[in-house]
Order: structure tokens, then sequence, then C-alpha cells
């Protein structure tokens, strides 16, 4: 049975969801092709109906384990099929959540390893419970892990800790991901869930959708080298708008500011 990609989709916080039943919800072809069209989706949205915030996670305990071994053998063992799984089907997949303009936001527990890690990656916040587990042990599958995904990596977690990673076949406890920089915060196994929402709940209910969209935006630009004098001049267009007045207003008034209109 193939796995499937969950989305509760809400304008405040919105949760996906990985689900593949009895594999630690390891990633399928189906499962990278959904995730593509989900944060494709997302980004496509008008800013004042996209999510505050998002929340990617695993079902029953785990966050993700790396892609399906049972598929391998349909495409692994030939260089034309093997290229085209990594670079049009998973590399557009990730691609797709790094081009998000909200706030992702990782739910880890239990397993995060090979491609569930780098989906991890890709938030901007990564939460986890003390018994999760990380790592990208395929070097005892025989086989290296993509230039894309080593980018994405290495540009994350840095390149001292990604070698021991890759050449050991290293695994990190989550004391130890969060000393290499793995996580931003170590949790209770059962309270990760409950801390991992309250960090979006803040988000939704007292800071600007405007700002997080344009330092990410920034943060994208400056990766990919440095801004063109067009960007930056982009960059400043916000000067007169709603979100900028708002915030300001509401701080010499000494009030909370009010940056989306409440539920209906």
């Amino acid at each position: 049975m193939p796995g499937s990609v969950e989305v509760s989709l809400s304008q405040r916080v919105t949760r996906v969801t990985l689900r593949n039943a009895g594999k630690l919800n390891a990633i399928d072809i189906a499962m990278w092709h959904e995730l593509r069209r989900v944060f494709t989706d997302v980004q496509a949205m008008p800013a004042d109906q996209a999510p505050a915030a998002v929340v990617i996670c695993g079902a029953d305990g785990h966050f993700a384990a790396g892609g399906d071994i049972a598929e391998f053998a349909e495409f692994r063992f030939e260089p034309a099929r093997l290229q085209h799984f990594h670079e049009d089907i998973v590399a557009p997949a990730l691609r797709s959540m790094l081009e998000c303009d909200v706030p992702l936001y990782a739910q880890i527990d239990g397993t995060c390893m090979g491609g569930g890690l780098e989906i991890a990656a890709c938030c901007d916040v990564r939460i986890c419970g003390e018994g999760s587990r990380f790592g990208a042990p395929i070097a005892k599958l025989g086989f290296p892990m993509a230039h894309s995904e080593v980018a994405l990596l290495r540009r994350v977690f840095g390149e001292t800790t990604l070698r021991e990673m890759l050449l050991e076949a290293r695994l990190y406890n989550a004391a130890a991901a969060w000393r290499c920089g793995l996580v931003h915060d170590v949790v209770a196994d059962d309270a990760v869930a409950t801390q991992v929402w309250a960090r979006c709940e803040r988000i939704a209910d007292t800071l600007s959708p405007q700002a997080a969209r344009l330092n990410k935006r920034t943060l994208r630009q400056l990766a990919a080298g440095d801004l063109t004098a067009a960007e930056r001049e982009a960059h400043f267009a916000y000067a007169d708008s709603a979100e900028h007045r708002e915030g300001v207003t509401a701080f010499i008034d000494k009030r909370a500011p009010r940056f989306r209109s409440p539920p209906p």
C-alpha cells in the first residue's frame, strides 16, 4: 500500500503529515510528488489567504525514514533512471519546500533518517523529542547521497557534521543532534507537538506574515550569492504596506499589532 501526504489546511497553521504505515513513514515516489504539489500550492496562495506557518510531521510516532527501499530495485540499478529519480522527483520536492515563503516547522518524533532528514532540513525550525534519532546511513546500502541533497544538508548542518554522518553512517541521538545544530530545541517526547504548535500559534497571533516572507526571501537570495541591485530595491517596496504601518503604529500606541483579520 502506498504512503500518503495528508494536509490539514488552515489559514492559521497548516499541518502536513507524512504517512507510510509499517515503514516508519519512508518516502515513496508518490509521496515525493505529493510533497511537491502541497508546497507549490501553499506558495501560490495569495498572501492574505496563506497559512501563518506550516508544521511538517510524521504519523505514528516517527517523522520519516529514508526513501521507500521496496521501490529501489525498480530504478536504482540503471543510471538514467536513478538520475531521474533524484533530479526530477526528489530535488523538485525539496526545492518546493525551500522556495516556500511561509515559515516551516519540523515536528520530529522518533526516526528522522535519509529522505526524512532532508525534508526536515528544508524547514526553518526543527523541534525534536528526546527519543529522536537522526542520520543518513546509506553507505550501508552501497550508495552515496545525490549532489543536490548533499548541498542541502551541507548548507544547513555544515560540512563537519555531514562528513561524519555520511562517511561513518553515523547516527545521532537528540542531544547530539542539538549539539551539532541539526535541531533548534529538544523537548520531552510527549511535548513535541504541543511545543511546535505553540510556537506556530505565536507566529499566527503576534507576528507579521509579510516580515516572515521577506526575511525568508532575503535568506534565499543571500544563499544564492548576494542580492542584485533590482532585488535590493524591490526589498524596500514594503515601506507603504499595511502591515508595516500597523506594526509601527501599534508600537507607538502601546497596543498589540493586528496583522491578520480574526478568524471567522
